[in-house]
């Protein structure tokens, strides 16, 4: 069971909303509603899951519905329609005690603009969630403390908000989320009003803190490398509607239509594709059984002057090149050891292809990717080429 389910979610702002739910349902477009009945249509019939530990991503340009959006989910705005499901239970359904139980234990909420108090320090700012659930003084400000080293602001719980740059602010705020152990975290463009340089450190920070803590979090954005820098799953909004859904590398693959292939087409893929998305299989031989003929022999099966050596298990143990083999044949000699290469050039799997591209633009060699010492796959320059210019790559070549 996904942890969050949206089906048929709608929002409808504005007098006539009956008679614009029937023109919805005619297909009639969000400027044809609003002309026919003056209501605008925030929300159009939004369906969709959101998996336990993943960050979720909702992208759009301004007016796309995202941000409204992710206020139905705690109905900080009423749905028109539709069902929100956490955990299996109805949230539509929920009185306002229970919902309120919802807000202040499951979810918590980061905005863009702070809203930290600036009359109180930053231990009290963070405590506030806390304070408001009548949690006793020595444990709130205990699980503060706690939060704020999580954010890196160790020892800056005396000082105010104004003291802090941008970045630490939007830290507290997010500390002050984290405070109250949620299972959920609702990021409304909680990174849109820094500089770059303290964006991309609240973007590693949120990756590393859900490395240790792996939350559900619902990421709203308009900015489409920060999507798919940080999104598991990303879902991409137009006039209220849901236009695509998928992973990182399906939207950038597999564009639903002319809408998102606009959207993608600017994208720097080299700082999203990672080494395992561009890997192909290697030839292979093992030491311990095979030696000099063989090796030989699948070199010229494959058309390669090369081949990986592997022990038990695909652990790399370097590569050997078809003139050195040639030799151990002719020499009768029947073990591949002293013809094998072992400054084998290697990376992660998840390594982004941006910090590949010296290595791979300078190495002979084809890099090696492995995981735990494992040979995975290789990298060679033509499957990394044709990721860059937005054409498919082979994995099983």
């Amino acid at each position: 069971m996904s942890k969050i389910e949206v089906k048929n979610l709608t929002k409808i702002f504005g007098k006539k909303t009956s008679k614009a739910s029937a023109l919805l349902k005619e297909g009639k477009s969000k400027t044809e509603i609003l002309k026919e009945t003056g209501s605008t249509i925030g929300v159009n019939q939004a369906s969709f899951q959101v998996e336990e530990g993943e960050i979720f991503v909702i992208m759009g340009l301004s007016g796309s519905g995202k941000s409204t959006l992710v206020r139905l989910l705690n109905r900080l705005i009423e749905p028109t329609s539709g069902e929100i499901w956490l955990d299996g239970k109805d949230l539509s359904k929920l009185d306002k005690k229970e919902l309120r139980g919802v807000r202040r234990k499951s979810m918590s909420m980061v905005f863009q603009n702070f809203g930290l108090f600036p009359n109180r320090t930053i231990q009290n700012n963070v405590e506030y969630g806390l304070e408001v659930q009548k949690i006793p003084k020595n444990e709130r400000a205990e699980k503060a403390k706690e939060a704020l080293d999580l954010v890196g602001l160790a020892g800056y719980g005396e000082q105010y908000p104004a003291q802090l740059s941008g970045g630490m602010q939007q830290r507290v705020g997010l500390a002050r989320a984290l405070a109250n152990n949620p299972d959920i975290l609702l990021m409304d463009e909680a990174f849109s009003a820094l500089d770059p340089l303290n964006r991309k450190d609240m973007q590693d920070q949120l990756l590393d803190l859900q490395d240790t803590m792996q939350k559900t979090i619902i990421f709203i954005t308009h900015d489409l490398d920060e999507a798919l820098r940080i999104g598991d799953h990303i879902m991409i909004m137009r006039d209220g509607s849901v236009v695509q859904t998928g992973t990182p590398e399906d939207i950038l693959a597999h564009p639903a239509n002319n809408y998102v292939e606009k959207f993608i087409e600017d994208v720097d893929r080299s700082k999203v594709y990672t080494a395992s998305h561009v890997m192909i299989r290697p030839e292979i031989v093992h030491v311990e059984k095979d030696g000099p003929r063989v090796a030989l022999q699948r070199m010229r099966e494959t058309g390669t002057s090369s081949i990986y050596v592997v022990k038990k298990g695909r652990e790399l143990v370097g590569i050997a090149h078809a003139t050195d083999v040639s030799k151990l044949v002719k020499e009768n000699i029947s073990s591949l050891e002293s013809a094998i290469q072992t400054d084998v050039p290697t990376t992660s799997p998840d390594t982004p292809l941006s910090d590949l591209m010296d290595l791979i633009s300078t190495t002979s060699i084809p890099v090696a990717v492995t995981e735990n010492g494992r040979l995975k796959g290789i990298i060679i320059r033509g499957s990394v080429l044709a990721a860059l210019s937005g054409n498919e790559v082979n994995l099983d070549a």
